[in-house]
Parts: structure tokens; C-alpha cells; sequence
């Protein structure tokens, strides 16, 4: 079988192993594949593969079609699978796969990461001590932003799946009573299910973990942030629609609210006329939250497992 990776960089930089896949086929791995200009690359690296693997390199129904009839198996190394026209391959007989758990530690642990940042600023602080403000301060120590304590407060997850859940029970450690909206879960020992309205009108920090779906697409915009504390944070590890960006960045200048920290946006890599680049008191990190060592490994091995399972028939994680 033969095996083409399209952009295999992202989610093995060198310190993972293809082994997995060698195992099952003739594989050839790119780095990147160009996709700017069209699906020139795409097709001429991908044609007469029976199994193409991709993270971010979209596979358009057109080129589908081109590939066809060789192409019978696409394994997308990511959770989000929106790359693929599924549709257009579930036409063609192709089976799409992807990788649904592997990241629940690792962007929860993230989202706490990105709450403590706002809380204490650590970086900052750790720059202005290099930049030799410690030393010009009459006193024995100094802060440049408000110091914020966890315990007592109340932190909001919208969106109660897995990463959501996770992220709770991590908030909890700290002493957070801990809130939750999603219509398709139930509450639990760690947190009370709450409706939305309530949830932003109680919450310190809300943390989006919803998928993005139609009604979920801008969740966090001008009226739902006046319904929220003021002062309040908000943690976005989601999907960058999940926010709009000039409406955010509205109440963060305004001082509505305290601060922001988001790992995604609507546009990625971040454009320069992106309005959160430029708003006060908001931490915007380049999609990061799923690429620890451990989380990647994982993703590796289910994306192996899916493949193996799809030669032996026995179908894993398929999507379309």
C-alpha cells in the first residue's frame, strides 16, 4: 500500500517516529505540502497513494476526484477534520479517519496554563526583573498588574465534553466552584450545569470548550460579554469562531473585561490586522495547547491504529 503524508512536520518535527506506518505500507513523508496556489502539489505528491494522511492540507472535492480511484483511505492527524470534504469523499468510496481523544490532558492543562498567565503574568514580570526593574524598585518587591488568587472564585466551562470536564476537575484543584453550560452533557461531582446566561453572569473566568457549530459560532460577542462579570477572563483553547474578535477586543479596551487568553483565532496563522494583536491585556499563542511530546504520541498511535485497523477491516473513527 502506498502511503503519502502531506504535512507531516506539524505533528512529528523530528522527535516522534513513522515507524507505525512503515509497518503498514510504502510511506512517504513531506513536511509541507503547498496549497496556496492550488492543488498542483497536492496531486502530483499524492497521486496513486491508496492512504493519504493530513493535518492541515485541505482535500478539496475536486481534488478528491483527481485522485480517485487509487485513494481509498484519508487519515486526518487532528481532531478537526474540516480540511476534508467529506461528503465529496463518502461519494467517492473513501473512508475519512481521525484522532478524537488524544489531546484532552494536554489542552486542559493548557487552558489552567493561560488562566494562571492572566492571574500572575508571570512572563512579564519575569522580563521586567531582566529588564532590571527589580533592582531600580525602593521596595523589596513590585508588581506591574493586579495579582489575582483562585480560590473561592467561580470558573465557567462552556462546552462539558472530555477537555471540558478535565479542565474543571483542574480548576477545582485550585478552589474554584466550577460551572457548566452544554445541553448534551450532564453535570457531575465537579461541576453544576448551569444555562448560559447564568453561567456568564456568575463566572470569574469562562473557558470556551465547545465544538463549533452553527450555533455556537460567536458565542462570545458584544451582548453575551455585557452579560458577564465585570473584570472577568476569558480562555478560548476551542475554535477561534467561537469568539468575535472585534467584539473582544471592544470590552477589553473598554475594561470590561479583566483580560483574555486565546490559543486559536478566526484566522490562523494570526493576520496583522487580527484585532486581538493590538488589544490590552490579552495573551494570544500560536494554537499550541494540543503539541506536547505526550499528546502528539498519542495522536500518533491512534492514527497508526486507525489505518490498521481500516487494512483489516474493521473500521475505527471514521467520520464520513
Amino acid at each position: 500500500m502506498k502511503i503519502v503524508i502531506l504535512d507531516g512536520y506539524t505533528e512529528n518535527p523530528g522527535d516522534l517516529s513513522w515507524q507505525g506506518f512503515e509497518a503498514l505500507g510504502d510511506v512517504t513523508v513531506y513536511d509541507r505540502t503547498a496549497y496556496a496556489d492550488g492543488d498542483g502539489e497536492i496531486l502530483r505528491r499524492a497521486k496513486g497513494a491508496q492512504a493519504v494522511l493530513v493535518n492541515k492540507t485541505p482535500l478539496t472535492a475536486r481534488t478528491l476526484a483527481a485522485l480517485a480511484p487509487e485513494l481509498q483511505y484519508i487519515g486526518v492527524l487532528a481532531t478537526g477534520y474540516n480540511v476534508v470534504d467529506t461528503a465529496a469523499a463518502r461519494a467517492a468510496g473513501v473512508d475519512v479517519c481521525n484522532v478524537p481523544t488524544y489531546g484532552t490532558a494536554a489542552v486542559a492543562q493548557y487552558a489552567m496554563a493561560l488562566l494562571l498567565e492572566l492571574c500572575h503574568h508571570v512572563g512579564e514580570h519575569s522580563r521586567s526583573v531582566r529588564e532590571g526593574a527589580w533592582a531600580a524598585c525602593p521596595d523589596f518587591c513590585f508588581w506591574n498588574y493586579p495579582l489575582v488568587e483562585l480560590a473561592g472564585k467561580t470558573f465557567g466551562v462552556i462546552g462539558y465534553g472530555r477537555i471540558g470536564r478535565a479542565a474543571a476537575r483542574l480548576a477545582a484543584a485550585f478552589g474554584m466552584e466550577v460551572l457548566a453550560c452544554d445541553t448534551h452533557a450532564a453535570g457531575d461531582d465537579t461541576a453544576r450545569l448551569v444555562d448560559l446566561d447564568t453561567l456568564l453572569a456568575r463566572a470569574d473566568a469562562v473557558s470556551l470548550h465547545c465544538p463549533l457549530l452553527p450555533d455556537t459560532k460567536e458565542i462570545i460577542r458584544a451582548d453575551t460579554i455585557a452579560k458577564m462579570k465585570d473584570g472577568a477572563f476569558l480562555i478560548n483553547t476551542a475554535r477561534g469562531p467561537l469568539v468575535n474578535e472585534a467584539d473582544l477586543a471592544a470590552a477589553l479596551a473598554a475594561g470590561k473585561l479583566g483580560g483574555a487568553a486565546v490559543d486559536v483565532l478566526c484566522t490562523e496563522p494570526a493576520r496583522p490586522d487580527c484585532p486581538l494583536l493590538a488589544a490590552p491585556n490579552c495573551i494570544v499563542t500560536p494554537h499550541i495547547a494540543w503539541a506536547p511530546r505526550e499528546s502528539r504520541q498519542r495522536l500518533m498511535d491512534v492514527a497508526v491504529e486507525n489505518l490498521r485497523a481500516w487494512v483489516q477491516g474493521s473500521k475505527q473513527n471514521v467520520v464520513n
